[in-house]
């Protein structure tokens, strides 16, 4: 791929552009973002060939996209409407567009909707990676290497689309595969998007304490290990709740059910009872660390 425009230089989008560059499978990288300063850094670091930031008539952006082999929208999920439509007038016929969002379902909504009849040309993306930390300074070339990347193509995709798309995030070092975007979402929502939450609610909860400096000041690898991912971006994580909202939801009404269910037996002083149930997590969480190394 000669030109790859990234909407997005951060976390994601920059470690992108570093793997590129490091694998050598791309020629020029375009920035694309909504600040001076965050484009500028990422250019001094490296990370982007060029920049661009969108004017009212959308000069600059006709010109980032000229002859673009990729565009990567890898900004947060409540942007990509207003990035699709920025974006269309400018498209050319050969030009894939995919993205790293975290749902699925809401994204191929919005473009279908958006791209109308080169919606074909777009692949759904998420890559199975990240850090609490974002921005651009957080960026590494090995972020993907060994890691998932679930692409979601529609019944409409292109399939040289999806070539393009799962030969990006290979050339990343990741491993790539395929899913609906209803599967996708309903995953997601389970192993990752409540997880979240139930970091976020419990660092909260023990904020909003009288004594919260002496429950912090006491807090040692236990909670510093559940509650890592509250130190993740509020932004990214608000846009992927609601986006997620009825998988979300569904999973939120599982786990009250499995709290009850434990609450209960603390209450009944049921020692045979939660011995079996922390047996049943410990073991299934020790098979699946076993079977990621």
């Amino acid at each position: 791929m000669k030109k790859i425009v990234i909407f997005g230089v951060g976390l994601i989008g920059g470690s992108v552009a570093l793997a590129l560059k490091k694998a050598g499978s791309a020629t020029c990288i375009v920035g694309v973002g909504r600040t001076q300063a965050s484009l500028n850094e990422a250019l001094n670091l490296g990370v982007i060939d060029t920049i661009c930031i969108p004017d009212e008539k959308q000069i600059n952006l006709h010109t980032a996209l000229e002859d673009a082999d990729l565009v990567l929208i890898a900004a947060p999920v409540a942007q990509t409407k207003a990035i699709l439509l920025s974006i269309q007038p400018h498209l050319n016929a050969h030009t894939v567009i995919t993205d790293a969002g975290s749902t699925k379902g809401d994204v191929l909504k919005v473009a279908r909707e958006v791209l109308g009849a080169q919606f074909s040309q777009f692949v759904g993306g998420h890559p199975i990676a990240g850090a609490e930390k974002s921005g651009v300074t957080a960026a590494k070339s090995d972020l993907f290497l060994g890691k998932n990347v679930v692409l979601t193509p529609a019944l409409e995709t292109n399939i040289h689309a999806v070539h393009r798309a799962s030969e990006l995030w290979r050339a990343c070092g990741a491993n790539v595969s395929e899913m609906t975007d209803k599967t996708h979402d309903s995953i997601f929502a389970a192993v990752s998007h409540l997880p979240h939450l139930l970091a976020f609610a419990l660092v909260d909860d023990i904020a909003s304490r009288p004594n919260a400096e002496q429950l912090f000041g006491f807090a040692a690898s236990g909670f510093r290990d559940f509650t890592r991912i509250a130190g993740s971006s509020p932004e990214m994580w608000r846009d992927i709740s609601l986006a997620n909202k009825p998988a979300l939801l569904d999973e939120i009404s599982a786990f009250e059910h499995e709290l009850a269910q434990l609450k209960q037996l603390l209450k009944d002083e049921d020692a045979n009872g939660l011995e079996a149930l922390f047996e049943r997590a410990s073991q299934a969480r020790n098979d699946w660390a076993n079977s990621k190394k």
